[in-house]
C-alpha cells in the first residue's frame, strides 16, 4: 500500500528513515508472517532488527508521525470518536524476553496496549492517535496506578480538541473508564473535549438517591433496535432494548464542584431463551434530552466494538504475540509499527465497505490493484482506477471471502490475508517486467 502514509518520517537520519517506511511496507505485506520473512532476505532482516534495536528510535516519535497524519483526516469531520481500551499480550512461551511482567494470571508473562483508536460516527476508521504501553513490575514494586491512562489519556485528547476547533472529539470508554477524576478533570478543563463512558459503579446524586435505580424507575424514553455482532463464542442476535434518561448532578466531593451529567439506561427487556439481557449504563456530559439525542448516543457507543476488531487485528492477523525480539523495548518499537498496519487493515474494511465510489487509489498503489485485476480477470487492467468497494472486495477472494448476496461485507481475515497475496502478486509482476526489460 505504499508510503504515502508514513511519508514525512525524518526520526534524525534519512537511513533510518527509509529503512523504517521500507520496514512499515514489508510488513504490511506479510501481517501474517515474521519480520525475517516480511523483509524478503537476511540483509533486510538484519536492518530491520538493528532498526528496531536502535535506541535512537522512539517509539513515541514513530506514533507521532501517524497521530499527525492522522489529524488531517480528522479536520474532515464534525465529530470523531476516540475510542480507548486496554489488550494484553500474552509471551509466557517466550520466557526470554527481558522486560516483560505478569498479566492478569500470575504464570503468564507479558505486557499491556492502551491505545486511542479515532473512528467516525459511521465507523470508519481514521487513525491511531496516542498509545499507552507497560509491564507490570513485581508485586510489592513501587508503580504507578493503572487507572492513570485512563486520565491521560483523556488529557490527550483533550489537548487534540484544542487544534481542531471544527472538529468535536468525543472520548468514549467501557467501564474502567467511569472514574469521578476524569469527569472533574475535564470540567476543569471547560469540556475542550466530550466523555462518553459506560458506569460500573452505583452513584448517588445531589439529592441523595441512587442514579441508576432512579432510572430504572423512572418513565421510559422510548426503543432501539439493532443487531449486534458476532463476538467469539456468541453468534449475531438481534437487540431490542428500552431507554431511560435523565440529567442529574453528581454532588461535590474532596474538594471539586459538583458535576452535571445525563445518565443513559439501554435495558432489553426480553432477551433470546438462555441470553443474559443486555443492559448498558452510559455517563456523559453531554445533554441529551429527545429520543433522537439517545440513539446517537447509543449508536456511539456501540461503535466501541471497532477496537475489538482492532484487537484482533493486532493479535491474530498480524500475530504480535509471536514476535521475538528479546526486550521490552526492541518490542516497544515494533508494537507502534504493527499498531499502524492493523490499522490500515481496519481502515480497508470500513472505507472499503462505507466509500466504496471512491478511487481505489487513494489506498492501493498502481502495481498493487493493477496486479490484483489482472491475477482475478485475466486480462489487463482498465486505464480508470475501479472503485474502492470493488477492489476491496477482490482482493479479499484472495482471502477466501466468497462474495456472495449473503455474505454482506469482507471482514479483516479475509483482507489481511488477501494483502499478502496481492503484495506478492505485485511483486512477480514487478520481476516479470524487469526480466523482459533487461532481455529487449
Amino acid at each position: 500500500m505504499g508510503n504515502r502514509r508514513i511519508g514525512g518520517l525524518e526520526l534524525g537520519d534519512t537511513r533510518r528513515s527509509r529503512r523504517l517506511i521500507r520496514l512499515v511496507e514489508d510488513l504490511s505485506a506479510h501481517p501474517l508472517g515474521s519480520i525475517p520473512v516480511a523483509s524478503g532476505g537476511w540483509a533486510e532482516t538484519k536492518a530491520a532488527y538493528r532498526l528496531l534495536d536502535n535506541p535512537a528510535l522512539d517509539w513515541r516519535e514513530m506514533l507521532e508521525v501517524h497521530t499527525m497524519r492522522t489529524r488531517e483526516r480528522m479536520a474532515g469531520h464534525p465529530v470523531v470518536l476516540c475510542i480507548q481500551d486496554s489488550t494484553e499480550l500474552d509471551f509466557t512461551t517466550q520466557p526470554g524476553i527481558a522486560g516483560l511482567g505478569r498479566l492478569s494470571y500470575e504464570a503468564q508473562q507479558g505486557m499491556y496496549v492502551h491505545p486511542t483508536l479515532v473512528v467516525t460516527p459511521q465507523g470508519a476508521a481514521l487513525g491511531v492517535v496516542d498509545a499507552w504501553m507497560w509491564a507490570r513490575a513485581p508485586k510489592g514494586a513501587a508503580t504507578v496506578k493503572e487507572s492513570v491512562r485512563w486520565l491521560e489519556g483523556y488529557g490527550i485528547v483533550a489537548d487534540l480538541a484544542e487544534t481542531l476547533p471544527a472538529t468535536r472529539l468525543v472520548y468514549v470508554a467501557d467501564r474502567e473508564g467511569d472514574m469521578r477524576a476524569l469527569m472533574d478533570d475535564a470540567a476543569r478543563r471547560g469540556m475542550p473535549a466530550d466523555w462518553l463512558v459506560r458506569a460500573q459503579h452505583e452513584r448517588k446524586t445531589a439529592v441523595g438517591d441512587k442514579l441508576w435505580a432512579r432510572l430504572g424507575a423512572s418513565e421510559p424514553l422510548g426503543e432501539i433496535e439493532f443487531t449486534l455482532p458476532a463476538v467469539p463464542g456468541r453468534p449475531s442476535h438481534w437487540v431490542g432494548q428500552t431507554l431511560y434518561l435523565q440529567r442529574v448532578t453528581l454532588p461535590a466531593r474532596k474538594g471539586t464542584p459538583a458535576v452535571q451529567v445525563t445518565a443513559l439506561l439501554a435495558r432489553e427487556e426480553h432477551p433470546p431463551a438462555g441470553e443474559q439481557a443486555i443492559e448498558w449504563r452510559l455517563l456523559t456530559n453531554r445533554s441529551a434530552t429527545t429520543l433522537e439525542e439517545a440513539v446517537e448516543l447509543i449508536e456511539w457507543y456501540r461503535r466501541r466494538w471497532l477496537v475489538e476488531v482492532f484487537f484482533r487485528i493486532l493479535k491474530s492477523g498480524c500475530r504480535v504475540e509471536a514476535l521475538q525480539l528479546g526486550t521490552l523495548e526492541r518490542l516497544e518499537r515494533a508494537l507502534v509499527i504493527y499498531l499502524i498496519i492493523a490499522w490500515r487493515i481496519l481502515h480497508l474494511v470500513t472505507w472499503g465497505r462505507d466509500c466504496p465510489d471512491l478511487s481505489c487509489e487513494v489506498v492501493f498503489d498502481p502495481e498493487e490493484w493493477q496486479a490484483a485485476w489482472i491475477v482475478a480477470h485475466r486480462r489487463p487492467p482498465p486505464d480508470t482506477p475501479p472503485p474502492l468497494g470493488m477492489m476491496v472486495r477482490l482482493i479479499a477472494r484472495f482471502g477466501g471471502f466468497l462474495g456472495r448476496k449473503s455474505d454482506g461485507h469482507p471482514g479483516p481475515k479475509a483482507i489481511w490475508q488477501g494483502m499478502q497475496r496481492v503484495r506478492e502478486f505485485a511483486l512477480a509482476f514487478e520481476a516479470g517486467k524487469a526480466t523482459y526489460a533487461s532481455s529487449g
